[in-house]
């Protein structure tokens, strides 16, 4: 029968709300959702999923499925016998108690429940398949079921069990404390840029599904929850199914997924052409709902709805919203197109090519000409195109004006580089107050979400170079702002210039001649003037953000630039070097907060350098960690709101107690008022890195470089996520951006052999940078030991090996580096596997006794899980070398235990590497293959050139398991 709706709409409001439908259950009378499976409010439907009344299901296609409008809202006025029965079902099913309704989505309605054996408290959805539920409906939802619970991924709600009860399926999933994206999204409209930012997350999330086969089908609003912290995660995927599997059933079940979203291949049923671009299909018209307020098609009825969604085309979302701009209605209208092959060719560029947009860069996706629009409305039309074929011409004509106009505007703006300004000063140690101008103004742009700003360690780099356009390619910016400075007395004089790198003219330009006293009212100035010549949006908080002053001392400011400048210097430096510097630092900024104690900028990198201080191992103390905790706590006092001291905690979270889900909370503060701080994309990653989010752990690292493009440190950090991802193409671009920046430094270039290395099994890329003689130059031996060690003792070289060790005997810091993560070798330990290697087995015996003595004492020593489980991890492979083989092994499980992959998915899967080297070690083949089949596929374990060429895993060779997975790494 014809279903009838009730629409309610909110009261009008300068952003379009979303579209609400809402329908009556036809048995009770109770309101129900829009979609709700069968017409049938929870408590029915659930009736007929437990059998509480065995003819329901005879009624479910009858006449009497009455709804009525919305606004009467009308409830049942009396609960029979078989009413309450329902009630009381509703409070358990099996081992879970039934707490309240929380939406439904598909065949099926979730609940808050509580799994009584675990006492915690869960999503379940209970899947109404009742009577039909045959052997192959139940095996297709299991399948499917199962295949989803295996994604893990912080964008997908984890789903727990899977199991059935009386004919009907359930599966509990975590629970999300915030809400469906259409009921948060219905009490507030999201803005625009919130919403591209919304489902460029959600697209890498369902591209993450789809590289492991699976699709969703049934992307929708009421599919996305968000959580407190307005992060999304998508769920339900009781439609998904495996991309590579087609049942019998798929073809006898009704039409999949909720009509206003749904893709054209799917509303005519074809199954068969169902692919990932359906997914892309439901993101775009997710993100039109966002965007415009309604959904691209919604009929009074489901055949009403698939039939536009068949014949017609969407309306531009910018007659929905005029506030849409041309390039975000391109992208969205490209995910809607009917043919899939022309929507974009996955999730994953659909994301990439949102980013672009929210990064104010030229986007992939070309909007749809008048042509191809006018030959759409034609095939649907084709009576009416033949009454206006004369006017063809005219609108050809008018078409073509209009889409050209499109792509002669210029683009807009894609960033701004704040240049060293120059110290035009007679005292030249003035210096630092210039660029502590360029920095405060640097600073207050980069709070502006509207801009992308280059972080200061790239721009640095460019003091006293004028080639503007060169400068403009270089940073990928299309603005430069350079300026001089010149301070006398009590008088300050600023020069500043704004310039289009494009085309290399000038802009905007102001000399500004001020008491010294109005230097940071100069600075805000600047920072306005640049705002308003590039028609950036800029919200009232952040005008009140770039007026505020960072200090009222100005002395206290130079001390500030002075030790920024040495913490900015000792993340590049190591050794005593490094050291002194962050001393130094930690020395200046305490003058600076006691000049004037309401200095935030000052304490969050007082914080800062006293962590530094803690992690790097110069001062690894309680006392340490209290006086980074005490600077932080006085920032948050002047601020709370403060995003430099949201991020000072996040760095203190995660430098001195390794708590990465606090830190990652604090980031997502940060960021907030900190949309262009390239650091807070730095640390994320590592997070992400540890927390296995390795794909989003990628999509940090592209921020930070391109918003410091030429930080060293950033691009180290990013190659090395690659390499752990055996992304080696990938790595080795990054690091010849390295050796481009750094030519002369030949730590880079042995990084970047090093990766061939792991590829290609191949020492020749080490060798040929290290020379033919290396072990001859001492030097070389004293300032790269790891890697002069390891090409020794991959090539099986004894002479070279001792050639090393002989060189470092002396050395303080003599551990080579195994694998470049976390475990090391100690000397007296790498003294045994030499002496072993020219067979010499006494000599590798007292080597290895000493080395056990040493690293027993190392072990007791450790404060924490992370490099107790390291040090133990050396321990038990000293001890396999010793054939001490229970000892062993018990140090390597304890190891694991202490730092398993789930707890850090960086150094656990280098624990779990040389657990399985201890295993072959000792002779526990089939252990150790146990654990290499695992390291051989996670991120950062086991490469190709490591299994190939280290005598660590000759226990293992001629073992046909070994040799296979030695093989599956083999470059393709």
């Amino acid at each position: 029968m014809e279903e009838f709706y009730g629409v309610q709409r909110e009261s009008a409001r300068e952003t379009p709300t979303m579209l609400r439908v809402i329908r009556i259950c036809r048995k009770c009378g109770a309101k129900i959702f829009s979609d709700a499976p069968e017409g049938l409010c929870a408590r029915c439907m659930l009736k007929i999923a437990l059998g509480a009344f065995p003819d329901a299901v005879a009624g479910v296609g009858d006449s009497g499925c009455v709804e009525q409008p919305a606004g009467e809202d009308r409830a049942s006025a009396s609960q029979d016998k078989t009413t309450a029965r329902a009630a009381e079902l509703l409070g358990e099913l099996g081992d879970y108690e039934l707490l309240e309704e929380v939406g439904r989505g598909g065949q099926g309605v979730v609940f808050r429940a509580r799994q009584k054996s675990l006492n915690r408290t869960v999503a379940l959805k209970v899947i109404s398949l009742g009577q039909w539920a045959s052997k192959a409906h139940l095996k297709r939802f299991r399948l499917e079921a199962e295949a989803a619970a295996r994604l893990e991924h912080p964008g997908i709600v984890p789903i727990h069990e899977v199991g059935e009860r009386d004919g009907s399926c359930y599966f509990s999933m975590k629970f999300i404390e915030g809400g469906q994206l259409d009921e948060i999204v219905r009490r507030e409209p999201m803005p625009i840029r919130q919403g591209a930012e919304l489902i460029a997350k959600v697209a890498r999330t369902v591209h993450y599904a789809h590289e492991h086969g699976i699709l969703h089908r049934d992307i929708k609003p009421g599919n996305i929850l968000l959580d407190a912290n307005g992060e999304p995660h998508l769920t339900d995927f009781g439609l998904a199914r495996l991309v590579e599997s087609e049942s019998s059933v798929t073809h006898t079940l009704e039409v999949l997924g909720t009509p206003s979203y749904m893709a054209p291949e799917q509303a005519v049923g074809n199954n068969t052409a169902v692919s990932s671009a359906t997914d892309v299909y439901g993101l775009g018209a997710v993100l039109y709902q966002l965007l415009t307020g309604h959904p691209p098609f919604a009929g009074g009825t489901t055949y009403e709805t698939i039939k536009l969604l068949l014949d017609t085309e969407p309306r531009q979302p910018r007659l929905l919203n005029p506030k849409i701009d041309r390039d975000l209605t391109t992208i969205c209208l490209k995910c809607l197109e009917k043919d899939p092959q022309r929507r974009y060719s996955s999730a994953l560029a659909l994301s990439e090519d949102l980013e672009r947009w929210l990064k104010h860069e030229p986007i992939r996706a070309r909007r749809t000409g008048i042509f191809s629009r006018g030959r759409k409305w034609i095939r649907r039309n084709p009576t009416s195109a033949l009454l206006i074929a004369s006017l063809v011409a005219l609108a050809s004509a008018a078409g073509w004006i209009v889409w050209k106009s499109g792509f002669v505007q210029h683009p807009v703006t894609t960033g701004i580089a704040v240049l060293p300004f120059e110290n035009l000063s007679e005292e030249k140690e003035y210096g630092f107050f210039a660029d502590g101008v360029q920095d405060d103004i640097l600073i207050k742009l980069a709070k502006i979400a509207d801009l992308k700003v280059i972080s200061r360690t790239s721009v640095m780099q460019y003091r006293g170079k004028q080639n503007v356009h060169e400068i403009g390619d270089a940073l990928r910016v299309s603005h430069v702002l350079e300026g001089t400075v010149r301070r006398s007395g009590g008088k300050v004089h600023v020069n500043a210039q704004l310039v289009d790198a494009r085309t290399d003219t000038g802009v905007w330009a102001e000399q500004y001649d001020r008491d010294l006293s109005d230097v940071f009212a100069i600075e805000t100035e600047v920072a306005q003037s640049i705002v308003s010549r590039l028609k950036a949006k800029i919200s009232a908080s952040e005008k009140l953000t770039i007026a505020e002053r960072p200090t009222k001392d100005l002395a206290a400011y130079d001390l500030y630039v002075r030790a920024a400048a040495l913490i900015d210097k000792a993340t590049y430096e190591e050794g005593e070097e490094q050291t002194k510097n962050d001393f130094q630092a930690v020395d200046l900024l305490n003058q600076a907060v006691t000049r004037d104690p309401s200095f935030l900028l000052a304490y969050c990198r007082l914080a800062e350098a006293h962590d530094a201080l803690y992690f790097r191992g110069d001062d690894r103390t309680p006392n340490r960690l209290a006086l980074a905790k005490a600077a932080i706590d006085a920032a948050f006092r002047l601020k709370p709101d403060s995003g430099e001291a949201h991020f000072a905690l996040a760095d203190h979270l995660y430098h001195g107690y390794f708590d990465y889900d606090r830190a990652r909370d604090e980031l997502a503060i940060a960021l907030r008022t900190l949309p262009n701080n390239a650091r807070i994309f730095d640390l994320s990653a590592p997070i992400d890195r540890r927390q296995g989010r390795w794909h989003d752990a990628v999509h940090n690292h592209e921020r930070a470089m391109e918003l410091d493009p030429r930080n060293v440190t950033t691009l180290i950090a990013a190659a090395v996520t690659y390499r752990s991802l055996r992304d080696y193409r990938q790595a080795l671009a990054i690091f010849d951006r390295i050796i481009a920046l750094e030519p002369k430094d030949i730590l880079y270039r042995l990084r970047r052999a090093r990766v061939e290395v792991r590829e290609r099994a191949d020492l020749r890329p080490m060798q040929d940078v290290l020379g033919k003689n290396f072990t001859d130059n001492p030097a070389l031996l004293r300032t790269h030991p790891s890697d002069c060690f390891l090409v020794a003792l991959w090539a099986r070289d004894p002479v070279a090996a001792d050639n090393v060790l002989a060189a470092t005997a002396a050395m303080t810091d003599n551990a080579f580096g195994a694998r470049g993560n976390s475990v090391a070798f100690s000397h007296a330990y790498a003294k045994g596997l030499v002496a072993r290697m020219k067979g010499d087995g006494d000599g590798a015996r007292a080597a290895f006794n000493a080395a056990r003595a040493e690293q027993e004492k190392v072990v007791r020593a450790q404060p924490d899980d992370l490099t107790q489980s390291v040090e133990l991890c050396l321990l038990g492979l000293i001890d396999a070398a010793l054939g001490r083989k229970q000892e062993a092994l018990s140090e390597g499980r304890r190891a694991v235990e202490l730092l398993p992959l789930t707890k850090n998915a960086l150094d656990g899967a280098d624990i779990l590497y040389f657990y399985a080297v201890i295993c072959a070690e000792v002779g526990e083949r089939d252990l150790a293959i146990e654990q290499l089949k695992t390291v051989a596929k996670i991120p950062a374990g086991a490469s190709y050139g490591e299994l190939r060429l280290d005598p660590l895993w000759d226990p293992l060779r001629g073992d046909p398991r070994f040799e296979k997975i030695v093989a599956s790494l083999a470059p393709k």
